[in-house]
């Protein structure tokens, strides 16, 4: 027999209770919490039904049971000591197209009730058809032992998040993945998981205010270790993080395990949320009195769109802070090794993207190019590329390198010059390439270290 599990409505609706002892009193207690009109037919009553009937919050009609009692009720509860009057109140309670439930008694069962796991609005009901209740017992204990104590409080600020997202977004796939997105979160956490940072937290409590507040915070190339200790704070007390799609697992499973943590990153041309859907999600959570931060790999100030999201901010009335992360240029030229400013060969940098790395300066470049080139998102074609920088001017064997992940485990260091750019197997994203003669000066260097060479500075 397959059972469909469903949640019904009872609240201000008519429901019939025959019996009033121990057993019916275990159905009371689920009953009343639903709102339902309770009338309890029985000629004896247990003290604590008598005590809820003189509280009024049912009725006790100190009475054998009558067919007529069924009447114009929407539930009914057989839950005596005597079978057949068990048997006749379900027979009558079919006959009138009533649901009804006899305790302990699965033939003569419309519904059964389950074992309840409840957090607020949050309900996990557990049913083995009659079959075991004591496995159904075992298993709500076992789910609530591990289920975060905030997840009702969560749900509920979550449901207030959807409304004002169906309230902005038009329908379409982008709002239904944003949804998606929203209600990601760890349900099995510790159970004295604070919804909120407590008092002894290591997070400065004035970096949090009552109003909510918008943190554009860089998580730097991926290596935690490279986090600045404000960005670490700021992830583990968050309440809401937004983060792209380059922000790597090891640093999101910092944050709080009540925290409610969304992936907003546009990778490779796929756009599942819109820069605009990003700006509705930060004011909606901070307008609720949340910590957002919304979390950039590298820096967040360095090709991360922070500027439009300021400005949508600064619109919306919502107060932000930026705190600077370790740009990924920094962790590449860590994993060459070299030095992106030198001063016998490069007195400036110049950073840019894919879509950009072409020089607007069409002035004669230096025989010798004083500045290193980094470009971040290089794609994985590297020829169009090398082939403007050739036109500029620049020499065949300018060196270059191409850093994949830079500072995160797998981290890949490819060598070559500016001629074989075109050449180069592509790399994993996220990758970034760094020319300049201060590549080929630090090269150089670590041949003359490996043979015994002095290097003078």
């Amino acid at each position: 027999m397959s059972l469909l599990p469903i949640f019904l409505k009872l609240d201000g609706r008519p429901g019939l209770l025959v019996g009033a002892g121990n057993v019916a009193l275990e159905k009371i207690n689920s009953l009343l919490i639903t709102g339902l009109r309770l009338r309890v037919i029985a000629p004896e009553a247990t003290p604590e039904i008598e005590q809820l009937a003189r509280e009024n919050r049912l009725e006790w009609i100190r009475r054998r049971f009558d067919a007529a009692d069924l009447d114009g009720n929407f539930v009914a509860i057989a839950a005596t000591d005597d079978p057949e009057v068990n048997a006749t109140v379900y027979r009558e309670a079919v006959r009138r197209g009533i649901l009804v439930n006899s305790v302990d008694d699965p033939p003569h069962c419309d519904f059964y009730f389950g074992s309840v796991v409840r957090r607020g609005d949050l309900q996990i009901a557990i049913s083995t058809a009659g079959e075991s209740p004591a496995v159904a017992q075992r298993l709500r204990r076992e789910i609530d032992a591990r289920l975060s104590e905030d997840i009702g409080p969560w749900l509920k600020n979550l449901g207030a998040f959807r409304r004002e997202v169906l309230a902005t977004l038009p329908p379409c796939e982008s709002r239904k993945a944003l949804l998606h997105e929203m209600a990601e979160r760890q349900f099995f956490d510790s159970r004295s998981t604070p919804l909120r940072p407590s008092a002894d937290s290591t997070s400065d409590q004035s970096d949090q205010g009552a109003d909510g507040k918008v943190f554009l915070v860089g998580a730097g190339p991926g290596d935690p270790d490279l986090l600045t200790v404000k960005a670490l704070r700021l992830i583990k007390s968050a309440e809401v993080i937004l983060h792209d799609d380059l922000v790597p697992p090891a640093i999101l499973e910092l944050a709080a395990a009540s925290a409610e943590v969304v992936n907003v990153g546009k990778r490779c041309g796929t756009k599942s949320i819109t820069q605009e859907e990003i700006h509705a999600l930060m004011i909606a959570h901070a307008s609720a009195g949340q910590s957002v931060v919304r979390l950039k790999s590298g820096d967040p100030l360095i090709f991360g769109r922070a500027a439009e999201e300021m400005k949508a901010l600064t619109e919306a009335g919502v107060v932000f802070e930026i705190v600077p992360g370790i740009t990924a240029a920094f962790a590449a030229a860590a994993a060459i090794p070299c030095s992106l400013t030198d001063r016998n060969a490069a007195s400036s940098v110049i950073f840019s993207t894919g879509h950009h790395a072409q020089s607007h300066n069409h002035a004669p470049i230096p025989e010798i190019e004083d500045a290193t080139r980094v470009v971040y998102m290089p794609g994985r074609d590297l020829t169009l590329l090398a082939l403007e920088w050739l036109e500029e001017g620049l020499p065949a064997d300018f060196p270059c390198a191409i850093v994949s992940h830079a500072a995160q485990p797998g981290q890949q260091v490819q060598r070559t010059t500016l001629g074989e750019l075109g050449k180069v197997h592509p790399t994993q994203s996220p990758s970034l390439l760094i020319a300049g003669w201060g590549v080929r000066e630090m090269a150089d260097n670590r041949i003359r270290i490996a043979t015994g060479q002095a290097v003078i500075a």
